[in-house]
């Protein structure tokens, strides 16, 4: 699949997969200047980049692992939800989660963005829902 994206600032980088069947692409920070995060805060740092993705996928912007365990880094939302028709700019807001200040670089890879297809659905309010064995057992129910 080809994805059009489209340069917002010259020192942009455009998404790279770093190992042959990688499912995520590396978002680079796109900064003029180091960008500074306290313990406990969130910074919205720029990509540089628009993407134009095709009809009935997502883009889904995901923590990069290494950045989260050892740096403590990791979007504020948790997943962030680029649809296929916005055409600004990905932007992610990154969290510090630990407690000393961390600087993000221009050019540093900040997070990952995966592809993925989603089927849309029309929801309809019912009177009864079908029965199963888990029923509304939920958070742990099912075990360790």
């Amino acid at each position: 699949m080809k994805i059009n994206v489209k340069k917002l600032n010259p020192n942009a980088k455009l998404p790279v997969y770093g190992s042959q069947y990688a499912a995520g692409a590396d978002l680079f920070a796109c900064e003029e200047q180091p960008v500074s995060i306290a313990a406990g805060q969130t910074a919205f740092l720029h990509t540089g980049i628009a993407v134009e993705l095709p009809e009935g996928t997502v883009g889904l912007v995901y923590a990069r692992s290494g950045l989260a365990c050892k740096q403590d880094l990791a979007p504020a939302n948790k997943v962030g939800v680029v649809d296929c028709d916005y055409r600004g700019e990905i932007m992610v807001a990154l969290h510090n989660h630990g407690n000393q200040t961390r600087i993000v670089n221009g050019g540093d890879r900040i997070a990952q963005f995966v592809v993925a297809p989603y089927l849309p659905a029309e929801f309809e309010q019912a009177e009864e829902l079908s029965q199963t064995v888990r029923g509304a057992g939920g958070f742990g129910s099912t075990g360790k």
